[in-house]
């Protein structure tokens, strides 16, 4: 598949307060394809994902230097949009974190928060995004009942559906899997791979196995710094540094 480039970090560096957190990470990310962050807790992975979106703005005291250009704008200009940057990049966090609303009102929110009134587009946008989330057969016969009835793995389609409703170009995923059974944590990588057809997909993992199924490509992180990147059957395989390698394998982290 031919690779265009959507995203693009550079020489990054972040910081909370004093403490140095991101060390000059500079990664490219690819249209349509999956990138799996992977490595030890702490090391920066969550951290960097934030930094696409700008949900470490809100977070006292940080600190950010480098740039991150996105469709060949660099997000950290002061003349950009921060509303409309987290717009088209949505996110999915670690545990599903569903509004005390119906169903059918968590897919509709971020469509009403932006202004759209239609209530026809609203329905249709609503069932389109639960399809494309996997969940429209589960629920549309009880899209009026509230969303905190799901179960876990249904709710965290449900944040996935309410994500794509505002029609994203990018969906960051930090663990998203990381609460769920097997069971539930399939379908969401099953979701994956399907989803990446329409969208560039970025997920924080602490499973190698769930990086090697869903991921075309793979950065490996240590204490803040991005150490090794390569398309993932080659980084899990044939890795170049010997750090990776005994990751991987389990010989630390």
């Amino acid at each position: 598949m031919e690779k265009t480039l959507k995203l693009s970090s550079q020489n990054l560096n972040f910081y909370y307060g004093t403490v140095q957190a991101l060390h000059d990470i500079s990664l490219d990310f690819y249209s349509n394809h999956v990138t799996a962050l992977i490595g030890p807790s702490g090391c920066g992975k969550s951290t960097f994902l934030r930094c696409i979106n700008r949900m470490n703005d809100l977070i006292p005291e940080t600190k950010v230097d480098g740039k991150i250009i996105f469709d060949g704008q660099d997000i950290y200009a002061h003349s950009l949009d921060v509303v409309l940057l987290r717009k088209r990049i949505g996110m999915v966090f670690q545990k599903p974190n569903p509004f005390p609303k119906s169903i059918f009102e968590n897919v509709a929110y971020g469509l009403k928060v932006n202004g759209i009134r239609d209530k026809r587009l609203i329905s249709e946008t609503v069932e389109e995004s639960l399809i494309k989330s996997a969940l429209w057969d589960e629920v549309k016969d009880r899209l009026y009942e509230s969303a905190l009835s799901l179960s876990g793995g249904q709710q965290q389609r449900l944040c996935i559906a309410r994500a794509l409703a505002v029609s994203p170009e990018i969906l960051l995923m930090d663990e998203p899997a990381s609460a769920l059974d097997p069971i539930a944590t399939q379908k969401i990588e099953d979701l994956i791979l399907q989803l990446k057809e329409l969208y560039t997909i970025i997920i924080v993992t602490h499973n190698m196995q769930q990086a090697a199924r869903v991921s075309d490509f793979t950065a490996f992180f240590y204490m803040g710094k991005l150490i090794e990147m390569d398309d993932t059957e080659t980084l899990f395989t044939r890795p170049k540094l010997k750090q990776t390698e005994d990751y991987i394998t389990g010989r630390f982290g």
